[in-house]
């Protein structure tokens, strides 16, 4: 509604800030135990390898997703 408004009163959208690689991280992992199933093997990989994970082209994405687990519970503040 607010962005129809917008639309009609020709003000610009304000632009989204970019999520960093931690929360896009924390975002994948709240989809996945919420039942989601990751579809795109590409995306899990960038988010990995945005938390600094070396991560194969041939490695299954269980286990990428494993090891981002592991990468975002070293990152948790304690």
């Amino acid at each position: 509604m607010k962005a129809l408004l917008r639309r009609i009163l020709g003000r610009p959208a304000a632009a989204a800030k970019p999520l960093s690689d931690i929360e896009r991280a924390r975002q994948l992992i709240a989809a996945i135990d919420a039942g989601g199933i990751p579809l795109d093997p590409r995306r899990i990989r960038q988010i990995a390898e945005g938390l600094g994970l070396e991560v194969s082209q041939r490695a299954r994405m269980e286990d990428t997703i494993e090891r981002i687990r592991a990468a975002l519970k070293r990152h948790s503040p304690a």
